[in-house]
């Protein structure tokens, strides 16, 4: 669970990314969490879109999502949402929360 605080960084941090993945009318699949397991391991923190034709609202995928890869919520916007969880591998840990 994240801090106020770490929340707030790491909003920050991911203020000037862009959506790298797109939930959309397929919904959420295996391979769209395997692959979106594989970046937060390489990247901890990563922006998904939701587009229009989905059925999903972005809070609904974001929690479906992050309850799949155990990661965290960070900030949900529109039809965006951010999600961070700390790499398994030690030596790509690229993000430093307090």
């Amino acid at each position: 669970m994240l801090t106020s605080k770490q929340r707030a960084h790491l909003r920050s941090i991911a203020q000037g990314y862009n959506a790298i993945f797109f939930v959309g009318k397929s919904g959420i699949g295996e391979e769209l969490i395997k692959q979106l397991d594989d970046v937060l391991n390489a990247r901890e923190l990563i922006k998904v879109g939701v587009q229009e034709n989905c059925d999903y609202t972005a809070r609904e995928a974001a929690d479906e999502i992050a309850a799949q890869l155990k990661a965290d919520v960070v900030q949900v916007i529109g039809r965006k949402f951010v999600l961070w969880r700390r790499s398994k591998d030690p030596k790509k840990r690229v993000i430093e929360l307090d």
